[in-house]
């Protein structure tokens, strides 16, 4: 019984970078490119009509964050391989994408063998890096790694459009007490003083 070939996309927002790996993987033996996205909305309109086995999600995106879009495509469609595709090496990206449940994290220098090999291991179950990437996990805490609730996500989305406790209130229906109750907890978890620099680690972070 003839194997069915891995359906395979790529999200990223550089044209070079889209072309360079659908190149890489058009004709490779076992692997059907299905398409190539800029946006996370439009690559999961598509994951809407089209099962698809693999998912090359970049972590900066137009519309959206990497974190953000592989958390989505977890919840909608568990059984969908995510690798991320990033130029960054920093391990509280690393490890807040593995969090959100991707499969792999491969820097786009990565050789095509490279990639190739990390496909067909995730899609045997195994979590795939990048030469370089497992060290960068293994010698850091990710201990101090900011654990957040869904409601302090959007307080802290919020305060970097710059709206005040008691108009944050109002958009997300608690009182003004509650956001600032929310506030502090922020603060605490980055492990920062004022608002300014929360809103500056956080946005390093790719927390919004």
């Amino acid at each position: 019984m003839k194997k069915e070939k891995i359906k395979l996309i790529i999200v990223d927002d550089h044209p070079v970078v889209l072309q360079g790996f659908e190149y890489m993987l058009y004709d490779v033996e076992g692997i059907q490119f299905a398409g190539k996205f800029t946006e996370a909305r439009s690559m999961l309109g598509y994951l809407e009509n089209n099962k698809v086995d693999v998912v090359l999600l970049d972590i900066n995106l137009p519309d959206s964050n990497g974190i953000d879009a592989c958390a989505t495509i977890k919840q909608l469609y568990p059984q969908t391989v995510v690798i991320a595709i990033s130029n960054i090496n920093e391990w509280s990206i690393i490890q807040r994408m593995l969090d959100v449940g991707a499969n792999g994290y491969f820097l786009k220098n990565a050789s095509a063998d490279e990639v190739i090999l990390g496909i067909n291991h995730a899609i045997g179950g195994e979590i795939v890096l990048s030469k370089g990437i497992e060290d960068i996990l293994k010698n850091r805490d990710t201990g101090d790694l900011p654990i957040i609730t869904r409601r302090e996500k959007e307080v802290l989305s919020l305060l970097a459009l710059g709206l005040s406790s008691v108009e944050i209130g109002n958009k997300i229906f608690i009182s003004p007490l509650t956001v600032e109750s929310h506030r502090r907890n922020l603060l605490q978890k980055f492990k920062v003083n004022n608002v300014a620099a929360l809103i500056h680690k956080a946005t390093d972070m790719k927390y919004i």
